[in-house]
């Protein structure tokens, strides 16, 4: 048991912190929306109703649809670009082990690569396409919360509520949506900068301490 804990324990820590943030979010935007309700005059929503409110679909799927947005773009974006010396980009013009051809005749490959075809098409590409579906999903989902978030304001000033496909239209969500986009384009930007000067000892995503500064990759 310790051995497969340590074995996968980036990846259990990293659930066990989206976990503990999303009950805090859950808990806090529920005591929320319940207090914007009273000033609205409406009926709260116990805890249950709340997870299936348009505010929780919106504040989770907002955020969601940009980490899925900027991850696709990042796998696709480092296929063909480069930055000289950052620890999060190829080398500037040697071939890479992610770049050759993929071998059906290892005892280790993935059934899609050793039976090649379709299959080995939409394999290869596999990543980037789980990405892309996540975030259209996750858009969705924030269109869906928000529509029903906005329509609820616009009824309580006597207004018509909006279809989805209305509440896209809006500025509003439109600046939800670019608020959090350009605050993930801003991370893929400094780690990619900033590792071109700036070490971490032990860590993967850091060149080596004594490497120089033009050196390209990891």
């Amino acid at each position: 048991m310790l051995r497969w804990l340590y074995e996968n324990s980036l990846l259990l820590v990293g659930c066990v912190l989206v976990i503990g943030t999303l009950t805090g979010q859950i808990f806090t935007g529920w005591l929320d929306n319940n207090s914007d309700l009273e000033e609205m005059g409406m009926q709260t929503l116990t805890l249950g109703q709340y997870l299936g409110s348009g505010h929780f679909l919106e504040a989770t799927f907002e955020n969601w649809e940009s980490e899925f947005l900027q991850m696709g773009l990042y796998v696709v974006l480092t296929i063909w670009l480069r930055q000289r010396g950052s620890s999060e980009s190829k080398k500037l013009y040697e071939d890479e082990e992610v770049d050759k051809e993929p071998d059906p005749t290892k005892e280790e490959a993935p059934t899609p690569v050793k039976h090649g075809g379709w299959q080995l098409a939409l394999y290869r590409r596999s990543l980037s396409i789980a990405f892309f579906l996540l975030f259209i999903g996750a858009f969705w989902l924030h269109a869906k919360g928000g529509a029903e978030v906005y329509s609820i304001e616009q009824q309580h000033e006597g207004k018509p509520a909006v279809t989805i496909l209305e509440y896209m239209q809006t500025s509003r969500f439109w600046f939800e949506s670019f608020q959090n986009w350009q605050s993930e384009f801003l991370s893929i930007v400094s780690i990619v900068g900033l590792s071109i000067f700036l070490r971490q000892h032990g860590s993967p995503e850091s060149k080596p301490v004594d490497a120089g500064n033009d050196e390209t990759g990891k």
